[in-house]
């Protein structure tokens, strides 16, 4: 039986991507054939890497960097969920080759339907994708490529026009929020039954969620509910178990952090409108759950 495969997983403190996971999948997995890096597991090459900078927290980019800089590799950061987010200061989407941001109505920055934003420093790229947004075609109706109708349309960037200059007073709410959070939690002592989010040092979290790791999570879920108290779990299942991946034959075990997380998080209560009244209630009833 040949060694089992390697594979990259997630940070348990963060949930972002962990880049020494990354640099393990790299030496212990693939091998650099004709200049390319191979998956010694499928035969593949592998192109690039697309950090997820989860609930509003950058992924660790200067090492995810350097490792793609070593292979000639493409950066595509998903900052869906991370507008306004920094890492050393700088803005997450605009670190690596290509970012993708979300206007989906419940991110910090929502329109009044889909929508959403790219970006790029590299003019090439970027002249690219101006043209796959439009069927591919340029000149109008010639077209070297096929692409689809990828616009914004005007109503949303009415809407995203008018609202991103609240954006800033809405991420520090729930800044604000989220440190109320932290210390209550471990005011109440809970520090056992309940880990808060771990801020990274070096970057700037907007808090699109703010995810903790529960102890008995399910029945604090239900218990929040029947006081009405809105929760999620971002996310039940981990990639590699959902049912459209199962050509890829992961099973369980492959990505241990992954599955432990989908097992134990919860997101709570964090928008900027929360009123303290509200801010108690939560604390209150999760401290009174795991009396």
């Amino acid at each position: 039986m040949g060694a089992r495969p390697v594979f990259c997983d997630i940070d348990p403190a963060t949930f972002n991507i962990s880049p020494r996971a990354v640099q393990d999948f790299v030496d212990r997995q693939c091998t650099l054939r004709g200049g390319r890096l191979i998956n010694q597991a499928t035969g593949g090459r592998i192109k690039g890497l697309m950090p997820v900078h989860l609930y509003g927290q950058s992924a660790d980019m200067d090492p995810l960097m350097a490792i793609a800089k070593h292979h000639g590799l493409k950066v595509i950061e998903d900052a869906a969920q991370a507008i306004g987010t920094e890492y050393q200061g700088v803005r997450v989407g605009s670190i690596g080759d290509i970012g993708c941001f979300s206007f989906f109505p419940s991110k910090n920055l929502g329109a009044f339907g889909d929508a959403g934003l790219v970006t790029t420093n590299d003019a090439d790229l970027a002249e690219s994708m101006r043209v796959l947004r439009v069927h591919g075609g340029k000149p109008k109706y010639f077209h070297a490529v096929i692409g689809g109708n990828f616009r914004i349309d005007e109503l949303q960037a009415a809407v995203l026009r008018v609202k991103l200059k609240y954006l800033d007073g809405w991420t520090q709410a729930r800044q604000r929020n989220a440190a109320f959070y932290d210390a209550a939690f471990a005011s109440a002592g809970l520090a056992d039954k309940l880990e808060t989010p771990h801020a990274a040092k070096n970057g700037r979290h907007i808090f699109n969620q703010y995810v903790v790791r529960a102890l008995n999570r399910d029945a604090l879920k239900e218990f929040l509910a029947r006081r009405n108290i809105g929760t999620e779990i971002y996310y039940p299942v981990p990639l590699h178990l959902q049912k459209c991946f199962a050509y890829l034959n992961h099973a369980g075990g492959d990505f241990p952090e992954s599955e432990r997380a989908a097992q134990e998080t919860l997101a709570l209560p964090i928008y900027p409108e929360l009123d303290q009244a509200q801010l108690d209630a939560v604390v209150a009833s999760i401290a009174e759950f795991y009396a």
